[in-house]
């Protein structure tokens, strides 16, 4: 039987390239030549490795990002003001921008009112991708959130697919007719 086994090995060597799983094969006892033995323990060796352990991905959730603004947005129309130490406007200016969206057809909940004192680390993307503005109004020069591309004073341009119109704030014309009608043209036009 043992010579049997030992031309069994020759023939299964030349098939099998793992000499390891020789033993799987062969219940009896299997005798190695010399210069088969340094093969069989590297194989050996080999099997007895454990496998390294894949390590677990860890799933980190972005918060999503939360505004505080005042209006419904039901028409995807953003307006950003700029108002330190308030939450949204000061009234006789929010008393003056609804009058006005009312000669336009809108009411406060057409339009979200944005106060980027608030929210000074936004920007422009993560304000777009919160609002999806159709139409925006930019109120001066402060409310410009951070990465917005440069726009003209009192003229109207599109940014993807949103009108944007950059005017002047309240406080610049509240002093001033000649700033409230160029406002109220432009306003007419977006």
């Amino acid at each position: 039987m043992k010579l049997f086994n030992y031309f069994w090995l020759k023939f299964v060597k030349v098939k099998t390239e793992n000499p390891a799983a020789l033993h799987f094969i062969l219940q009896d006892d299997i005798f190695l030549l010399n210069q088969d033995r340094e093969a069989y323990s590297h194989a050996a060796l080999a099997m007895e490795q454990p496998e390294p352990q894949a390590t677990p991905l860890v799933v980190v959730e972005t918060k999503q990002v939360e505004f505080n603004y005042l209006g419904g947005n039901k028409k995807n129309f953003l307006i950003t003001v700029h108002y330190p130490g308030i939450d949204f406007m000061a009234d006789a200016h929010l008393t003056a921008l609804q009058n006005t969206l009312k000669r336009l057809g809108f009411e406060l909940d057409d339009v979200a009112i944005l106060n980027i004192a608030n929210h000074i680390e936004a920007d422009h993307v993560t304000i777009s991708s919160f609002f999806n503005p159709k139409k925006m109004l930019l109120m001066g020069k402060s409310a410009w959130p951070k990465n917005i591309s440069s726009l003209k004073l009192n003229e109207q341009q599109t940014q993807g697919n949103c009108a944007m119109l950059f005017s002047f704030s309240f406080d610049e014309m509240m002093d001033s007719n000649d700033y409230k009608k160029a406002f109220w043209e432009q306003m007419k036009l977006l």
